[in-house]
């Protein structure tokens, strides 16, 4: 399969190349050369920006093309509309924060979308986020008369992230000693690796499969408990978890997600169960979750000595929090 991928030099882009590669398809990039730019020097590499310097790609065909980093309508309908007579297929990345409603549990590809009061609405933020990938979606469908495929994604985990959303945990179990565990230890938790969503991604583009697709893991219901003990025995660690309930962690203003990795509070659990059914039975497939834990570690550990962490507690703010729950 001739393969052009918008982005490809970070994270889950730098997973689908890996992927294809492997899978002996002849892979072309289309990037501003910025990121990562000596990262691939046997691989075509098309330079150019997706909004307003899309020339570069006129006059080429491929079999597919998989979108990595398109977050606003009018970008990606002209890179789609673009590439409607130059490809048979394009795959979108969109994201579970599509959905209307996050308290809703069990959510499959048929849950109410999220929607913008203005349309027109460029800027980014907790709130567009998903509906702008709503809209995404919309103007690749129109654009690719159905041939299109949108793999809504949950929180993708593994090496080469670079939000420490997932990363924050191995290394902060692998220090050990007391360690503030949020929210319920039975509260769903859902992500994927992103290894796993590649290898599903290439072979979803290679079926040529259209429409919409939750795609994130486990295939089992997965609690909070179970992933920072499967991180202790992976790490080998003496870890002691504290648990700190939603309550307290609203009241003293931890940032879900992002200062407290993996945790959302229980307004927003319907993040943790939504339904991927339809993405299984498509041969959506996951790795041990240990795996995933020791990939991590080793990959943070390649990192310079003075990486400033994008996510997670620090040392001083999870102390005076351990402090203030077993004062009260």
């Amino acid at each position: 399969m001739k393969l052009l991928i918008l982005g490809g030099t970070r994270f889950l882009g730098r997973a689908l190349v890996e992927t294809a590669v492997a899978g002996n398809h002849q892979v072309t990039l289309f990037n501003r050369g910025q990121s990562n730019p000596d990262l691939y020097p046997e691989i075509e590499q098309i330079h150019g920006d997706r909004d307003g310097g899309l020339g570069a790609l006129n006059g080429r065909r491929w079999d597919a093309a998989v979108d990595t980093c398109g977050y606003v309508p009018r970008v990606v309908g002209d890179s789609a509309r673009l590439l409607a007579d130059a490809v048979g297929h394009y795959t979108f990345i969109s994201t579970i924060s599509v959905y209307a409603d996050p308290s809703l549990h069990n959510m499959d590809e048929n849950a109410p979308l999220g929607t913008l009061e203005d349309e027109t609405v460029e800027e980014i933020d907790g709130g567009s986020y998903g509906p702008l990938k709503v809209l995404c979606e919309n103007v690749v469908t129109e654009a690719m008369n159905g041939r299109a495929l949108h793999v809504r994604s949950g929180l993708l985990v593994g090496p080469h992230d670079p939000t420490d959303r997932f990363t924050y945990w191995p290394e902060r179990v692998a220090r050990g000693g007391t360690v503030l565990a949020p929210g319920a230890p039975d509260a769903p938790v859902q992500f994927i690796d992103v290894r796993d969503l590649a290898a599903w991604t290439i072979k979803a583009t290679e079926a040529q499969l259209h429409g919409a697709y939750n795609i994130t893991g486990p295939a089992f219901k997965l609690s909070m408990h179970a992933v920072l003990e499967t991180a202790k025995a992976a790490m080998q660690s003496d870890a002691e978890f504290i648990w700190v309930d939603d309550d307290f962690l609203l009241a003293n203003e931890v940032g879900a997600y992002t200062e407290m990795p993996l945790w959302v509070p229980s307004d927003s659990a319907g993040f943790g169960t939504v339904n991927i059914n339809k993405g299984l039975a498509a041969g959506l497939s996951f790795r041990p979750l240990a795996d995933t834990i020791r990939d991590t570690f080793a990959w943070s550990q390649t990192r310079p000595a003075a990486y400033k962490w994008r996510g997670g507690l620090t040392a001083e703010r999870e102390t005076e929090l351990l402090n203030a729950w077993m004062e009260q």
